[in-house]
C-alpha cells in the first residue's frame, strides 16, 4: 500500500465520518426543531387557555355585576313605589276631616289618657287641628292644648307629674301599621306570593 492509498483511505474514512457527523447533526437539529415546535405549540395552547379563562372570568364578572346592578335597580324601584304609596297614604290621612277626624282624634286621646291619672296634662297636635283639639279638650278635666306638634293628626300627651309622654299621632299609628304589614303590602303591590 502506497502512501497515497493510505491518505486516500484516511480521506474516505474522514469523509464517511463527516457524513455521519453531519447526519447526526441534522438529526439532532431536526429533533431540536421538533422539540422547539412542540414547546411552542404547548406555549400557544397554554396562552390560548389562559386567554379563554380570562375572557370567561371577565364575562362572569360583568354578568354578575350586571345582575347586581339590575337587582339594585329593582330594589330602588320597589323602594320608590313603596315610598310613593306611603306618601299617598299620608296625604289621605292628613286630608281626613270633619266627624271622622274628630272621632279618630278622640279615640287616640282616650287611648293616651289611660297613662295618666288625675294629673294635669298637656296635649299637642297638628297646627290645623288646634280648634278641634280645644273643643275636644273641653270634655277632659285637667287637659289643655299646649301647642303644635309636626304630625298628620292625632295627639301627643304629656305630664310633668309622671314624666310620661304618649305619642298617639296618626303618624305613629301609620308607622306601626306600615311596619307590621310591609311584607303584605309589598307582596300585593308587586304581585308576589306570600
Amino acid at each position: 500500500m502506497s502512501l497515497e492509498t493510505v491518505v486516500e483511505d484516511i480521506r474516505d474514512e474522514a469523509r464517511e465520518r463527516a457524513k455521519e457527523i453531519r447526519a447526526d447533526a441534522e438529526e439532532r437539529a431536526d429533533d431540536i426543531v421538533a422539540e422547539a415546535e412542540a414547546d411552542a405549540d404547548e406555549i400557544v395552547a397554554e396562552a390560548e387557555a389562559d386567554v379563554e379563562a380570562e375572557i370567561e372570568q371577565e364575562r362572569e364578572q360583568k354578568l354578575s355585576s350586571a345582575k347586581l346592578e339590575a337587582k339594585q335597580m329593582r330594589l330602588e324601584a320597589r323602594r320608590d313605589a313603596l315610598q310613593s304609596v306611603r306618601s299617598t297614604v299620608e296625604d289621605r290621612i292628613a286630608a281626613i276631616d270633619g266627624d271622622e277626624r274628630e272621632e279618630l282624634t278622640r279615640e287616640l286621646l282616650d287611648a293616651a289618657s289611660t297613662e295618666f291619672g288625675d294629673e294635669d296634662v298637656r296635649v299637642f297636635g297638628r297646627a290645623d287641628d288646634e280648634a278641634l283639639l280645644s273643643d275636644i279638650l273641653d270634655d277632659y278635666d285637667g287637659y289643655e292644648y299646649a301647642g303644635e306638634y309636626d304630625c298628620l293628626g292625632g295627639v301627643v300627651v304629656e305630664s310633668d307629674a309622671s314624666r310620661v309622654r304618649v305619642n298617639n299621632t296618626f303618624d305613629s299609628v301609620l308607622e306601626d301599621v306600615w311596619e307590621n304589614n310591609l311584607k303584605a303590602i309589598s307582596a300585593r303591590l308587586f304581585d308576589e306570593e306570600q
